[in-house]
């Protein structure tokens, strides 16, 4: 593992969340469209989302018992300047899932398109 993934490994979900939220606020979207973008990608509902904040939890142990949905793997394109397809370590990879479902979540797309059931 590279530092660069043990950097997200150690992240704090706890910590990346509230960003997320004030991300997506600022672009007219809500918390609830955020909870449904995180619950579509890791199974998790709004209470265990609150849960794993509550506890501080880091990316690692977020992912660890996330349910990863089927069809995560259709999730494509550049976030952060890495390529998500093409990143090797399976929670990086995650991570940035969901870093670029929040970032299509706040750039206004729709959310069946984020879902990615169209």
């Amino acid at each position: 593992m590279t530092s660069h993934d043990e950097r997200f490994a150690k992240m704090s979900f706890a910590t990346v969340y509230p960003l997320y939220v004030a991300k997506v606020e600022k672009k007219g979207r809500t918390i609830a469209e955020l909870n449904q973008v995180i619950t579509w990608l890791t199974g998790y509902n709004d209470t265990q989302i609150q849960k794993l904040c509550d506890a501080k939890v880091n990316f690692e142990q977020f992912f660890k018992s996330a349910k990863l949905n089927a069809n995560a793997h259709l999730i494509t394109g550049v976030i952060c300047g890495y390529r998500v397809e093409e990143i090797s370590n399976p929670l990086t990879k995650q991570v940035r899932y969901l870093d670029k479902l929040v970032d299509e979540l706040a750039k206004g797309r729709k959310m069946e398109k984020i879902l990615r059931e169209a």
